[in-house]
């Protein structure tokens, strides 16, 4: 019984050790994110950019691959049965797709940046379906390729894009300063104006409430009084009679005499 048991846990640590070695040694293949637009609207007859990018943690080399497909969604479209390659990219080459693609189909993007975007000019009615963008990484080589849906459209149908909204906020925005600051201007001229005319009624009331001023004889007189008198005043005459014989029967001669009468200032 010993031996059986002893076989049997040898051959168990002999088995995790090989898987072990097995892990350590050999490095799983990652994966790789690829993103795209989910939706695209064109005007019909102009160019039109489906971006595509994507994420790996191997470096960028030679052999990265870029294939983009596309599907119509038209049923009498030849290429409405299943997926047609249109553009291909690899080792630093691209290969040219279908004739009605051709000439139309440009790379634009940054394969070291990421970047793996295509551009498509002029935009035609027969555009229309899904395109398919697939990148390979070595060894990031499992991921699921990105697809956007293409609407070539009129003019008259084009929502409007994001600059025109920023453009029409921007100057919405300024108008509603403009406005606000004339406001501002007048209102503050008004209250100016109003404190003006606050300001001329006091002061025309102030000026009716002051006392008159006398008469000119009134103040004439009060300047003689305060005035102090540069020599004695002259009181009043008064007549004596005066008898210079001495005698009953003589002659009385009035003549004036002055006494002067000295008033205190």
């Amino acid at each position: 019984m010993e031996p059986k048991w002893s076989n049997i846990i040898c051959k168990r640590v002999l088995l995790t050790g090989f898987t072990l070695c097995i892990v350590l040694v050999t490095k799983p293949s990652s994966a790789i994110d690829i993103h795209a637009d989910p939706e695209v609207m064109m005007q019909n007859g102009t160019t039109g950019i489906l971006r595509c990018t994507f994420r790996s943690n191997e470096v960028v080399s030679r052999e990265t691959s870029v294939t983009w497909s596309f599907q119509s969604s038209q049923p009498g479209n030849q290429f409405s049965k299943a997926p047609y390659v249109i553009f291909y990219f690899s080792n630093g080459k691209e290969s040219p797709g279908p004739v009605e693609f051709k000439d139309r189909v440009q790379f634009i993007g940054d394969i070291n940046k990421r970047d793996v975007s295509i551009q498509l000019s002029p935009a035609q009615f027969s555009d229309n379906g899904t395109f398919f963008c697939d990148v390979k990484n070595p060894p990031d080589v499992t991921g699921t390729p990105a697809r956007t849906a293409l609407r070539i459209v009129l003019k008259e149908s084009l929502p409007p894009s994001n600059t025109t909204i920023i453009v029409g906020a921007v100057c919405g925005a300024l108008l509603l300063l403009v406005l606000i600051a004339v406001a501002a201007c007048v209102v503050m001229r008004v209250l100016h104006n109003r404190h003006e005319y606050e300001g001329c009624t006091s002061l025309e009331s102030v000026s009716s409430q002051a006392p008159k001023p006398r008469k000119k004889v009134e103040s004439s007189l009060e300047g003689s009084r305060c005035t102090s008198p540069s020599g004695p005043l002259q009181g009043p005459v008064i007549y004596a009679q005066l008898d210079h014989s001495g005698s009953k029967n003589s002659f009385h001669k009035m003549e004036p005499v002055v006494y002067a009468d000295i008033r205190k200032n």
